[in-house]
């Protein structure tokens, strides 16, 4: 039996063995085992990365819309006051080219189309007011024949349930009056607060045509030389589709409103000439402007001319939809924009849920700009990734000797000793 001295002077026996328990088993995992445990650990890091990121973006959205909601008096002045400057950009241009000074081309120009504003309401009024009354008088016999065909067969509901139901809705609207009341008022404070949000979007407009050129500088002095070269290409991306924007569906716009009003005028419905030129203004909120406008259109012929003229109105607006969304949509709107159906009446729809007509009118635009960032940036990334080719030269650098292979009669040994020979510039 070894006693503790023999294992001392035993030369294969550790020290570290005595009293030690025995090593366990020599255990390995197969090597399949350790790649997938590495892949679902690179996985999971990955997922909560994204996820991190995720959120962030969600709280910096959070963030701007309350900022934008907090500061929407000042915000929509600016937003109308660059659409209109795309409209009014090129007879400015144009003057300013000729020689006429950037401010009174400027306010030449606002003055003309406020003057053709005032001149288009001045002669739709009395169109208004002259048929107003007559559209009255036959809304008026239409509710009549509604009575009639409900209180004669086949319904035979009977002048008293009849009463009984006019006199309901009359009891309705009587016990809130007051409410009805404070929602006229707060029309009335809308209507004034729409009219100070106009006037100064055409003072700002004012400014964007005098002094458009000279902003880019000023927000290249604002972001830094670094980033200059991106914003101003960002600003002048947006700014073309704004104003293609605004071309394409002014366009639209008008055959649009010259098809449904010649249409209107022929079959006689009161008010051709007004409906046409809403149906023009409709034509800025896509799809959905003209689906509402063409209604009204149809809602008016029904009432006044009967249910033939009626459906045929449905089918002339029907039909100058499809001209539209198949033939007018694609040609102008869709190479300006570049954005798909859906997710216009997308935009559209949560505009108009957000902001009411003013979110319905910008959505689209919004969108359009942003899609135009992203399509930049994502250009910019796709540059800076490594490709198969050659790498592109730096940005401000030449492109000298980028690319060129060397001589294949040239040993490689001899172009490494000539880089290692060469002598350094003192």
């Amino acid at each position: 039996m070894s006693t503790p001295a023999d294992l001392e002077n035993d030369p294969t026996h550790s020290h570290t063995d005595i009293g030690a328990p025995p090593p366990p088993p020599d255990r390995h995992l197969p090597e399949s085992s350790v790649r997938r445990e590495a892949l679902v650990s690179r996985a999971v890091a990955r997922l909560a990365l994204v996820s991190l990121r995720f959120l962030a973006i969600i709280a910096a959205t959070v963030v701007v819309a309350y900022l934008l909601s907090r500061l929407w008096v000042i915000v929509l002045p600016v937003l109308l006051g660059l659409l209109l400057a795309t409209v009014f950009w090129p007879p400015v241009r144009f003057l300013r080219s000729r020689g006429v000074p950037a401010a009174l081309a400027a306010i030449g120009v606002l003055l003309a189309g406020v003057l053709l504003l005032i001149g288009l309401v001045a002669v739709l009024a009395p169109q208004v007011t002259g048929q107003a009354q007559e559209i009255a008088d036959q809304v008026v016999a239409g509710l009549d024949d509604v009575q009639g065909f409900v209180t004669g067969p086949p319904l035979d509901l009977g002048e008293e349930a009849v009463g009984g139901a006019v006199d309901n809705v009359i009891n309705e609207l009587q016990a809130n009056a007051q409410s009805i009341a404070g929602r006229v008022l707060s029309g009335a404070v809308a209507a004034g607060s729409l009219l100070l949000t106009g006037l100064l979007a055409l003072v700002l407009c004012f400014f964007f045509l005098k002094d458009g050129p000279k902003f880019l500088p000023w927000l290249g002095g604002l972001v830094g030389p670094r980033s200059e070269p991106h914003v101003s290409a960002v600003s002048q991306r947006g700014w073309a589709t704004l104003s293609g924007f605004i071309r394409a569906q002014a366009a639209v716009g008008m055959v649009d409103a010259v098809a449904i009003g010649i249409g209107l005028a022929v079959l006689g419905v009161p008010l051709a000439l007004p409906l046409a030129v809403l149906i023009f203004f409709g034509a800025f909120i896509p799809i959905i402007g003209a689906v509402v406008t063409g209604a009204l259109a149809a809602l008016i012929a029904l009432v006044t001319n009967g249910a033939t003229t009626a459906l045929i109105v449905i089918a002339l607006v029907l039909l100058v939809q499809q001209l539209e969304g198949n033939v007018l949509q694609p040609i102008l709107v869709g190479r300006t924009l570049d954005l798909h159906p859906a997710v216009v009446i997308l935009a559209v729809t949560a505009g108009g849920t957000l902001a009411g007509i003013t979110g319905a009118f910008l959505a689209v635009p919004a969108v359009a700009v942003a899609a135009v960032s992203i399509r930049y940036v994502r250009q910019q990334v796709a540059q800076l990734e490594p490709g198969d080719g050659p790498p592109h030269a730096a940005a401000g650098q030449p492109a000298t000797n980028a690319g060129v292979p060397a001589p294949e009669d040239e040993p490689a040994s001899t172009r490494d000793e000539q880089a290692v020979e060469a002598p350094r510039p003192r």
